[in-house]
C-alpha cells in the first residue's frame, strides 16, 4: 500500500506538472485583484495591470444621445447647404447687381452687403434643372431689405431668363429692380 501511495504522490507532484509544462501550459500564480480606482480616490500614480476592470454601464444612454446626435447632424447639414448657397455665383452676381443698381442704392444706400454675418439664403437654387428662386436680407448705410431673385431656364439649351428681381423694404414696399425697358443685368 505504501508503494502504491508513493507512486501516486510521485505522479501528482512530479510527472503531471512536467506533462502540463511540456504541453505549453504554464503555471500562473494567482494574485488578488485590486479594485479599480473610484472617482474620489485621488490622483492615479501608477496603473497595475492586474487591477479589476470597472463596471460597464449597460444603461440606455444611447436612447438619449441618438436624438441629440440627429439634431446636431441635421443642423450641420442645413448650415453646410446654406453656406454652399451663400458662396454660389448666383448670390454673388445678385449682390453685385444690387450694388450697381441706382434704385437699390437709393433705397439701401452705399456699402450694400448681407444683413447678417451669417446670411440665410432661403429658396431653391437648382441650376441643373433651370430653377432659381432665392431670397435673402441685405443692408446698406440707409436701410435694410429683402432681395428676391427668380430665374428659369425653359430647356437645356437655352439661357436663364430672369422673371423677378425685387427688393422688399421693412415697411413692406416692394420695388421691382428689373425694368422691362432696360436690359437684364444678369444676361450672359
Amino acid at each position: 500500500m505504501s508503494h502504491s501511495m508513493s507512486l501516486r504522490t510521485l505522479q501528482t507532484h512530479i510527472i503531471r506538472p512536467r506533462l502540463s509544462n511540456s504541453r505549453g501550459c504554464r503555471n500562473v500564480s494567482r494574485r488578488t485583484l485590486i479594485p479599480a480606482p473610484s472617482a474620489n480616490s485621488g490622483p492615479l500614480m501608477d496603473r497595475r495591470p492586474d487591477r479589476a476592470l470597472p463596471e460597464v454601464n449597460s444603461g440606455r444612454g444611447w436612447k438619449r444621445t441618438l436624438p441629440i446626435f440627429a439634431v446636431v447632424v441635421g443642423a450641420a447639414m442645413l448650415g453646410i447647404f446654406n453656406y454652399q448657397k451663400s458662396s454660389s455665383s448666383v448670390v454673388s452676381s445678385t449682390l453685385y447687381a444690387l450694388r450697381t443698381s441706382p434704385q437699390a442704392r437709393e433705397i439701401l444706400g452705399d456699402e450694400i452687403y448681407f444683413a447678417s454675418k451669417i446670411p440665410w439664403i432661403s429658396g431653391t437654387m437648382d441650376q441643373l434643372h433651370g430653377r432659381i428662386d432665392i431670397t435673402y436680407w441685405v443692408k446698406g448705410t440707409k436701410g435694410e431689405g429683402k432681395m428676391r431673385f427668380r430665374s428659369i431656364r425653359p430647356d437645356r439649351m437655352s439661357y436663364f431668363r430672369t422673371q423677378e428681381w425685387s427688393l422688399e423694404t421693412k415697411d413692406g414696399t416692394v420695388v421691382q429692380l428689373l425694368n422691362e425697358n432696360e436690359e437684364d443685368p444678369f444676361k450672359a
